[in-house]
């Protein structure tokens, strides 16, 4: 196993933390967290943000690998990511992309159904 395919699954048991500084300081401090469907976070200071939001009524966080396929610094990931959020759980395919510079994630690109996400947050 490479060092960045070591950092990226590190970095997906990290989310079982609910840590949002922890999951910061996985990022360059001009790294970029970009959701797909949603504008991307850039820095530090955007994505801490959001997290800081997004974990505030998590109660469990849950990122399972199906698969992984990194080429020197770019790792692809096949995941179900799971999630309690007051109270109801949810789990989401998702495909993400991630770019490692200097031992951080320098760019991280999660492609999903927002469709999914939004009718669970619904309550639906």
């Amino acid at each position: 196993m490479d060092a960045a395919e070591s950092l990226v699954r590190e970095f997906c048991d990290a989310w079982a933390k609910l840590d949002p500084d922890l999951i910061t300081e996985y990022f360059a401090e001009d790294g970029v967290y970009h959701n797909m469907p949603l504008p991307p976070l850039n820095g530090h200071a955007a994505i801490k943000e959001f997290l800081v939001g997004f974990l505030a009524n998590v109660t469990t966080a849950e990122f399972t690998i199906h698969h992984l396929v990194s080429d020197g610094t770019v790792v692809f990931t096949e995941r179900t990511d799971a999630f309690t959020l007051a109270g109801k759980h949810g789990a989401f395919p998702v495909c993400g992309v991630f770019e490692i510079r200097d031992g951080k994630i320098q760019a991280w690109r999660d492609y999903f159904d927002m469709a999914q996400v939004t009718s669970f947050l619904a309550g639906s």
